[in-house]
């Protein structure tokens, strides 16, 4: 039902994972992708996965915590399809593992310059060409359920998903006379690359599929339809909101 046909999205981090299933379902649905990674490989088999499905894609490499990367790569994307209709920054990295007492502050800001500064900085370059278009538009950054459940043992990652959920009810109040919606995304366990090594533990996988109500970790496609909800631009009325897409993990 959701059409996107002649919408044009950015996906950070969109070349594997969570990322490239809403790529998947925002090209199922007729719209258009351009896709971020540092990993040419990874962008190039992106894009020919999104266009064997029927879309239009591209690819750039680029460090989302680098800004005049970020503001020069949203340019060159928006040049590909002529406009931009959203942005969804995903990319982002895991924690270090060290243990709270032992963690040093370049550790932890390495995982902020990612996880937090590098929203920061493709929300604004992608929000500044949304309100120069005046044509509104969907803004998502990817959290995580460890914004609502302590991330022992991860605390960098867990305040920097935090984070980002108050940069998204501030973003939906500033942006609304625009017309951008902004909204985030909890995504639950789903095996991807970055959740590998947790995956590959028998004790940590039995441990939160036993705490999910679905009993399972999620596959990256299940985010298809979310993906293409959350750009549909028929959703006027849906901004500032925490979509939790977690099997009933943070509820159980």
């Amino acid at each position: 039902m959701i059409d996107l046909t002649g919408k044009a999205f950015i996906i950070t981090g969109g070349n594997g994972g969570i990322g490239l299933g809403m790529a998947e379902g925002i090209v199922m649905a007729g719209g258009s992708v351009v896709v971020w990674g540092r990993r040419e490989d990874k962008n190039a088999d992106a894009v020919a996965r999104l266009e064997a499905l029927g879309g239009r894609a591209a690819a750039f490499a680029c460090d989302v915590s680098d800004e005049e990367q970020v503001i020069e790569t949203t340019r060159q994307s928006v040049e590909v399809f002529g406009r931009l209709d959203g942005l969804f920054a995903n990319a982002g990295r895991s924690g270090t593992g060290t243990a709270f007492v032992d963690l040093p502050l370049e550790e932890w800001r390495a995982v902020m310059a990612v996880n937090l500064d590098g929203v920061f900085l493709t929300l604004r370059e992608a929000a500044r060409h949304l309100v120069d278009q005046g044509e509104g538009g969907s803004l998502v950054a990817v959290s995580s359920t460890s914004a609502v459940h302590g991330a022992a043992g991860n605390e960098a990652y867990g305040t920097a998903k935090t984070g980002l959920n108050g940069l998204v009810r501030a973003l939906a109040v500033a942006l609304a006379r625009h017309q951008i919606r902004v909204n985030s995304l909890l995504p639950g366990w789903t095996i991807t690359e970055l959740a590998g090594p947790a995956y590959a533990s028998d004790v940590f996988r039995d441990a939160t599929v036993k705490r999910t109500p679905v009993r399972r970790w999620a596959d990256p496609s299940e985010f298809r339809t979310v993906g293409a909800f959350l750009a549909d631009p028929n959703q006027t009325y849906h901004t500032g909101q925490e979509v939790c897409v977690d099997g009933g993990y943070t509820i159980f």
